[in-house]
């Protein structure tokens, strides 16, 4: 069964950097597309970056410059740094998979949607503090 789970979360200081990790196991990356997505309080979930099982990456424009997507095959862990964090980072941060991942369509358009994935993790919590 496809699994996956987010660590490396937790409290930083405002300017800080936090490597977030999503280990996947139960199928295979050459089938999966991933992405990372974030909630914070009372707003609704939105999606972050996204990465094709052939390795592009796409950033939506208020993360750009200040994300890095990645993906360690041998390790089967999927990465999100974040630099320069802000209190306005504060958030869930959640990991998922998709046989299909991002459309052609949205991709053009940088829009990283929730329904174009279906394995989803449990989340890890980000908290940035002045």
């Amino acid at each position: 069964q496809a699994q996956l789970v987010e660590s490396g979360g937790g409290s930083v200081q405002v300017g800080g950097s936090l490597r977030l990790s999503c280990g996947f196991s139960g199928y295979s990356l050459a089938d999966y597309a991933m992405a990372w997505f974030r909630q914070a309080p009372g707003k609704e979930r939105e999606g972050v970056a996204a990465i094709t099982n052939g390795g592009s990456t796409l950033y939506v424009d208020s993360v750009k410059g200040r994300c890095t997507i990645s993906l360690d095959n041998a390790k089967k862990t999927l990465y999100l740094l974040i630099n320069n964090l802000k209190p306005e980072h504060t958030a869930m941060y959640s990991c998922a998979a998709d046989s299909e991942g991002v459309s052609p369509g949205d991709w053009a358009l940088k829009l990283i949607k929730e329904k174009a994935f279906r394995l989803w993790g449990p989340g890890t919590q980000v908290t940035v503090s002045s």
